[in-house]
């Protein structure tokens, strides 16, 4: 929603501003100009990245379109899970959790937080380290260094993806020189017609430096500048979980465990110590 508004502020602003000063819109109406800019602008997206990349480009925009799913209630919810699951094994020991680990979207504990059980990489990630704590794995520090590893590289893999968009974007003005260069040579060879007649093919090829940089800035660059701040919410939701796991394989009770996970959350979707309480207070008897 907020894209489809941004693009319409950008549309509005622009042409609005060009009207205003009386300008004609006929003359921005240039397709071919369009074409080799967006064109080869693909071309060279197709060059620069490997079929890994390009299959998940489409996935990446339609995350961005709808946004991070992390707000204040996904997070409380998270925070309620880890409870759920560390109050168990403080209770029952570490075996206990190896049935719900081993096939989570059977659990009785992971059924009841659908949120986080349709997260894919969430539910492995946690699954992945809780799994290692039954399997007797109880130094805090090495399981701290394989989690940074592990976060480490699926922060690379997302970052591949915005990094590039906003190659794509860093190229456009460029391409957009390109465009306007081949107006220039086309209008060389109408020379011999009269001023009207060059005025408007002149103005043609400026439209193609216009359109690469509109492109570029107006568009693309906010695309990616949106891909990467929707996976950096993701990364910082795994970060959410790893500083709780942490905290407990300290020996910390499951409550100040969650404090610990709770505090590593930006400000604008932390819950509040007494949301948590509620929260927890609210579980069923395990």
């Amino acid at each position: 929603m907020l894209f489809i508004v941004g693009a319409i502020i950008v549309i509005v602003s622009v042409i609005g501003g060009y009207l205003g000063v009386g300008g004609h819109l006929a003359v921005l109406w240039q397709p071919f100009e369009f074409v080799i800019i967006f064109g080869a602008s693909v071309g060279a997206f197709l060059i620069a990245n490997p079929k890994s990349i390009l299959s998940r480009v489409g996935g990446a925009f339609s995350s961005m379109m709808k946004g991070s799913r992390y707000d204040r209630a996904a997070y409380l919810e998270l925070l309620t899970l880890q409870y759920s699951l560390f109050k168990l094994a403080k209770s029952k020991g570490m075996l206990a959790l190896e049935s719900h680990v081993e096939k989570p979207l059977e659990s009785s504990i992971f059924q009841k937080f659908p949120v986080f059980l349709a997260d894919h990489h969430a539910v492995t990630f946690l699954c992945d380290y809780l799994r290692l704590l039954t399997l007797g794995t109880d130094n805090p520090h090495e399981v701290e260094a394989l989690m940074d590893e592990e976060l480490e590289t699926h922060h690379a893999e997302q970052a591949q993806l915005s990094a590039a968009v906003l190659t794509m974007s860093d190229g456009m003005p460029a391409l957009g020189i390109v465009a306007a260069v081949l107006g220039v040579i086309h209008t060389m060879g109408s020379i011999t017609e009269p001023p009207e007649v060059l005025g408007h093919l002149i103005g043609g090829a400026l439209v193609g430096t216009f359109l690469g940089v509109l492109l570029s800035y107006g568009f693309v660059g906010p695309i990616g500048n949106a891909i990467k701040n929707t996976y950096d919410a993701e990364s910082k939701y795994l970060m959410c979980v790893k500083a709780g796991i942490l905290a407990f394989m300290q020996g910390y009770a499951p409550a100040v465990a969650v404090e610990f996970a709770r505090k590593s959350l930006l400000s604008n979707v932390r819950p509040s110590f007494y949301e948590v309480e509620e929260a927890v207070a609210a579980l069923p008897p395990i």
